[in-house]
This record gives structure tokens, sequence and C-alpha cells, in this order.
């Protein structure tokens, strides 16, 4: 991590893995700024991006999903949506063909505080793009798709080389 950098590779890749670094702790900085004004815990900001997301991408997010991205029980998953509906931050909707299927949405409230916070930062984000022509953005979302997955990846890996925590005894 700290040896020489003796070829401009070298230098390249440690200078965009500090960076990459920055902009992760900068983000988290940002995040946690957003949840303490509005009374949110990390975990309820994870699952709001989580939310986010899903419907980003078309794939609407279940209490099922939302347990096992955030690596939470059915339980805390359950308290954690129930705090988040009610204030105000998602909405509940039965699937029309199955209706025992719930899908969870941004709600409108949760989504006008979170666009009146981040606003700026999105003008600041398409001043930045703007200075990058379509072959260079590809090659920045290839980059960035690909460290994403390879940082889940390694969550993933951590995760399961946890040791499950001790059990409490009634008694």
């Amino acid at each position: 991590m700290y040896r020489r950098r003796d070829t401009r590779r070298e230098q390249l890749v440690a200078e965009i893995t500090a960076q990459l670094r920055r902009y992760s702790v900068d983000a988290q900085h940002i995040g946690h700024a957003f949840a303490g004004l509005h009374g949110l815990n990390p975990t309820d900001l994870h699952a709001l991006i989580a939310v986010m997301d899903a419907e980003l991408y078309g794939e609407p997010m279940t209490p099922g999903r939302l347990g096992a991205q955030l690596n939470l029980s059915s339980g805390s998953v359950t308290a954690l949506i129930d705090r988040l509906e009610r204030g105000g931050h998602i909405r509940r909707d039965r699937d029309t063909a199955d209706r025992r299927k719930v899908f969870l949405h941004y709600a409108e409230r949760g989504a006008a505080l979170a666009m009146d916070f981040f606003r700026p930062l999105g003008r600041r984000t398409d001043d930045v793009m703007s200075r990058f022509d379509d072959d260079e953005l590809e090659t920045v979302h290839r980059f960035m798709a690909a460290m994403g997955d390879s940082m889940r990846e390694h969550r993933d890996a951590v995760r399961a080389a946890r040791p499950e925590p001790p059990r409490r005894t009634a008694g």
C-alpha cells in the first residue's frame, strides 16, 4: 500500500485508489448529514439508497431483497420498513398479480426531502460530467461498474467469513 511507485501506471493506480477512498468518505459524510437532518440512522440511509437504486433500475425492492442486501433479519427489516414508512420516506405497495408480495417505493415526501438536499450535488455532478465526452464517460462507467462489482464481492466475502454472534440463552 505504501510502497514506492516507479511507473506512471503504478502512480495512477495509487492515485485513483486514494481518490476512490476519499470519494467514499466524502459521500458518507454527505449521507450522514442528510440522515442527521431527517432523524435517520445509517441503516435507514442504506435502505433508502437500496430502494432508490431498485427504482432506478426498474427492479422493485421487496422486504426480503432489502434484508439480504443489508444483511438484516426479517424482524429487523420489518422494524426498519415500519420506521421509514412512519417517517414518510417509503411506502409499501402490494403486487397487483400476487397480493402477498410487497414492493417498497420512495414516498413523495421522502423523495422531495432527498431532492431538496441533493439537488446542489446533482448540479455539481452534471457540471463534472459535462467535461467528459461520450467515449470517456463510457470508460468511466465501465470502470465504476467493475469497481462496484469488486467491492460488493469483497463485502459478501467479509460477511461470509464473519463468525456468528454468540446467542443469548434465557436463564
